[in-house]
């Protein structure tokens, strides 16, 4: 981690971008933390595109369609449904300064969601960085079972679609490893992160 922005402060979406441009991403301590820190792992989470791994269960699951699947219709509450804290997290890293920074760049078309509805209520999504060809996995929640992951899955579905190349997790979890999420190291990350650079994908 490198020294925080001053308490307060906001970040300008134009930084914001140049520094997941060179493997640089923001996080705080807590969702009442006035400072913000710019991280840059020494191994990175990511989930290549032609490894994604869909379970059996899950699959028979998005075959019956059980949500309306969106995409950029409801960021705040997308954001506000990853902030919130639930079994076995009390809290969270998503402060008011992200808050306002993915706010500015989803105004610019550079943040974007996919929403999982039932009955006309928002019950689970992810929210990401686009950049090039690649996509910025950010945050995702659920209030119905199986919500984020169907949401993950057309993710993929959607990037693979429309040319993206580097799905990144920033980190991987025992949940996302069972989707094919790895890790590799910050070198083989920037070589990636270049790649899908050069070029454009439009989500």
């Amino acid at each position: 981690m490198s020294r925080p922005l001053a308490p307060g402060q906001r970040i300008p979406p134009d930084l914001l971008l140049r520094a997941y441009a060179t493997g640089v991403f923001p996080m705080a301590e807590s969702q009442d933390d006035t400072e913000v820190f710019w991280v840059r792992p020494e191994e990175r989470g990511i989930i290549p595109l032609d490894r994604f791994h869909v379970p059996k269960s899950l699959a028979k699951k998005i075959r019956q369609r059980p949500f309306d699947i969106r995409f950029d219709s409801d960021f705040a509450g997308v954001i506000e449904g990853c902030a919130e804290t639930r079994l076995g997290r009390t809290s969270t890293w998503i402060n008011q300064p992200i808050r306002q920074a993915y706010r500015a760049l989803f105004e610019r078309g550079n943040c974007h969601t996919v929403e999982a509805w039932q009955d006309g209520r928002l019950v689970g999504g992810l929210y990401g960085v686009t950049l090039g060809r690649a996509f910025f996995g950010e945050s995702m929640f659920a209030r119905e079972r199986d919500a984020s992951k169907i949401c993950l899955a057309h993710l993929v579905e959607r990037l693979k679609e429309r040319g993206f190349i580097l799905l990144d997790t920033q980190f991987t979890t025992d949940h996302l490893k069972r989707f094919g999420a790895i890790d590799v190291p910050r070198a083989r990350y920037e070589t990636l992160l270049e790649e899908a650079l050069q070029g454009a994908a439009e989500f």
